[in-house]
């Protein structure tokens, strides 16, 4: 679902010049301007993140290459503002991308498909240097207020409305241990990883097409297999729990050149050790989870819920590896409160989503968290803690407002 928060562009075109001029309201950003004729967007450096300008050119670079036929030459003046707080799981980055993808498709005269621009942010994205896959981009154009979304993509992208049960309301915590997933090699090492595992898996079946079948809903397509089948296939043909280079070359058959130049990412070449199972297992065992809370909200039942969200976050934990202890700890103690939460957005650092059954209790847990978590954490001191933590409700995803 998309939040309450948002990023905000007022944008002017100029048909007389072909640059990008960006101000960014937020004095900490500097402004920046460029020829829209060579549109350059280089990786970051390793151990830092990219300039923030450059999340608004994977935007623009996205729907450059989508435009067929005569180039035209336009400018763009953008002032830009948003209260989606950075580093924080909130998908700031894919929000930022987002809106630079939709105000260029429309300053310069691309079909609005919501479905395409949500593909071709996805894809731009990754000129970051993060391997992400596209959920964030989808619900940032696909959402629906009041609604949740089942999002599909195989065998296209399709987001599928959910009304959650009148009794849910959701709570956002941000931790305040910040991570940014382009600036470390964390995010695309659990991409590798995952598509790694799917590959062996897909070469033991006998698969001929094996190096092109590393994702999971593509595997279990071409095997015809429910996920449970396909988690007990997983656990099965993975039984290590840690695999070495020289692992993973026998079981693919190929020579280290090959797998270091065609299956690893330019920050993920480093990589000695791999877990496959455990990343195999969280992945398919989560997608039972979302199908098990669609049926569930289908049912207009919201007492399992906060179960499959505890359940998430600990396999979150413990399968994957992508938490923080100041997220396991805000985990623990909405338990302690009665409270369902699990982490959201990359992981690492960032925010817990939590699941309440009134505004009552969200309020009662809001003030729980700031006398439990927040009253004594450094960070918080001179922070205004109702941005920091605060209940949210499903809005609508992109729009745009003509004047």
């Amino acid at each position: 679902m998309a939040l309450d928060q948002c990023i905000i562009l007022a944008v002017k075109t100029n048909p007389s010049d072909h640059f990008l001029q960006l101000r960014n309201i937020n004095p900490k950003f500097e402004n920046y301007k460029c020829d829209l004729t060579s549109v350059n967007i280089e990786p970051p450096q390793p151990g830092s993140g990219p300039e923030w300008y450059k999340y608004f050119l994977c935007g623009v670079k996205g729907v450059f290459e989508n435009i067929t036929g005569d180039f035209p030459k336009i400018g763009m003046y953008v002032a830009l503002s948003g209260n989606v707080p950075p580093a924080s799981g909130l998908s700031s980055s894919s929000a930022l991308v987002s809106s630079a993808t939709l105000a260029t498709a429309y300053a310069y005269n691309v079909p609005l498909d919501k479905k395409h621009l949500a593909s071709i942010s996805a894809t731009c994205e990754r000129y970051i240097g993060t391997q992400g896959g596209g959920m964030d981009q989808a619900i940032a154009y696909l959402a629906k207020k009041g609604c949740a979304k089942f999002i599909e993509f195989h065998p296209e992208l399709n987001a599928t409305s959910i009304q959650l049960p009148s009794s849910a309301y959701f709570v956002v915590a941000n931790s305040l241990a910040e991570i940014n997933k382009a600036a470390t090699s964390d995010y695309n090492e659990r991409v590798v990883e995952c598509r790694t595992a799917c590959r062996i898996l897909s070469k033991k079946l006998g698969f001929n097409n094996w190096k092109e079948v590393y994702r999971f809903a593509n595997l279990q397509t071409s095997v015809g297999c429910s996920l449970e089948q396909l988690e007990e296939l997983a656990d099965k043909e993975l039984p290590k729990d840690n695999y070495t280079v020289k692992d993973v070359l026998e079981a693919l058959d190929v020579s280290e050149d090959e797998f270091s130049e065609s299956f690893l990412t330019p920050n993920t070449k480093h990589m000695k050790n791999f877990k496959l199972r455990q990343r195999a297992l969280h992945v398919i065992q989560e997608s039972l989870r979302v199908w098990r809370f669609r049926k569930t909200c289908e049912a207009s039942s919201g007492e399992l819920l906060s179960e499959f969200m505890e359940q998430s976050h600990g396999s979150l934990r413990h399968l994957y590896e992508c938490s923080h202890p100041s997220l396991d700890y805000l985990v623990d103690i909405s338990k302690e409160f009665g409270i369902g939460a699990r982490l959201t957005g990359a992981g690492w650092g960032g925010c817990i989503v939590a699941l309440c059954d009134s505004m009552d209790q969200c309020q009662r847990y809001i003030d729980f968290l700031k006398e439990k978590y927040y009253r004594d954490l450094p960070q918080a001191k001179e922070l205004d803690l109702d941005n920091v933590i605060f209940a949210t409700s499903p809005q609508n995803g992109a729009e745009i407002f003509i004047f």
